[in-house]
């Protein structure tokens, strides 16, 4: 086994360590939420990392979900009409009801929704970019077992902008320095791990991904930077509002660890979180 499996491995090992530490802590106390908007029709809300957006059977022993806490704090039941991976934090919309769900989720199916996401990534970044990497189906060990290997590849497209760019005098591994960048993410498909997979093809895998990123760029940010998790973040959503067909722009604030982080990145002298332009 060569030295880059060695690294995926323990960094694989390590987020299963604190992800079991996480469940447990959450069976405590359920995570707070952060409603961005409500109406009678409507809620987004702000998803912590590391909270399931519903009921799975990959997460049978979890207690708390995104869906059913929201629920819990409008007062009626709620319907997902998109999704966020379980380690990305940010803009998470719910309808609240059925007619409102199916109208939110043709937008998201004809990719009439605008989705902008910030990601911390290896590397420096100076140029913007539109990949278009097609991607093939990435299937779950266990309910995917038995579903077809041999489909087509997806049509798959990401704009990417970079907003950031730092060097930092500590070594990460072949180099006695450390760069990093802020990028703007906007997908215009929504494939599985569009994001991920998308920036480990261009060579800037986004920072805390075990699956798709660099094993030990991921161990050097959570020992400098004293966090683990994916620094990926859904900053924003456009969409038009199910009933009213009014455009509207939901926004989240990046939480507070990112701000901590680039203090260290040498990005404290910013008066305000990077703008993110539709």
């Amino acid at each position: 086994m060569n030295d880059n499996h060695k690294s995926f491995d323990a960094d694989k090992s390590i987020e299963s360590l604190d992800s079991n530490m996480q469940s447990e802590t959450q069976q405590e106390s359920p995570p707070h939420l952060e409603i961005l908007f409500e109406d009678e029709h409507i809620v987004a809300i702000h998803k912590p990392a590391g909270l399931l957006v519903h009921r799975s059977y990959l997460a049978r022993k979890e207690r708390f979900f995104a869906m059913q806490l929201t629920r819990d704090l409008v007062g009626c039941h709620v319907f997902p009409v998109h999704r966020l991976d379980r380690p990305t934090s940010g803009v998470l919309l719910f309808a609240k009801n059925s007619e409102s769900a199916h109208i939110l989720c043709e937008q998201f199916e004809q990719h009439s929704v605008t989705k902008q996401y910030l990601a911390l990534v290896r590397g420096n970044i100076h140029e913007a970019g539109e990949l278009d990497y097609a991607l093939k189906v990435e299937l779950d060990d266990v309910a995917d077992k038995y579903a077809a290997t041999d489909k087509p590849a997806q049509d798959a497209v990401t704009l990417y902008q970079p907003l950031l760019n730092s060097e930092i005098p500590y070594s990460s591994g072949r180099y006695p320095t450390s760069r990093f960048g802020l990028v703007k993410l906007t997908p215009k498909t929504g494939r599985k791990h569009q994001l991920r997979r998308h920036m480990a093809h261009l060579r800037h895998p986004i920072i805390g991904d075990t699956t798709h990123g660099d094993g030990k760029q991921n161990k050097f940010a959570r020992e400098h930077f004293g966090v683990n998790r994916l620094w990926l973040i859904a900053k924003s959503l456009s969409f038009f509002h199910p009933v009213t067909a009014k455009l509207m722009h939901i926004e989240t604030e990046l939480e507070s660890e990112w701000l901590d982080v680039f203090d260290l990145l040498g990005w404290d002298e910013i008066d305000s979180e990077p703008a993110i332009l539709i």
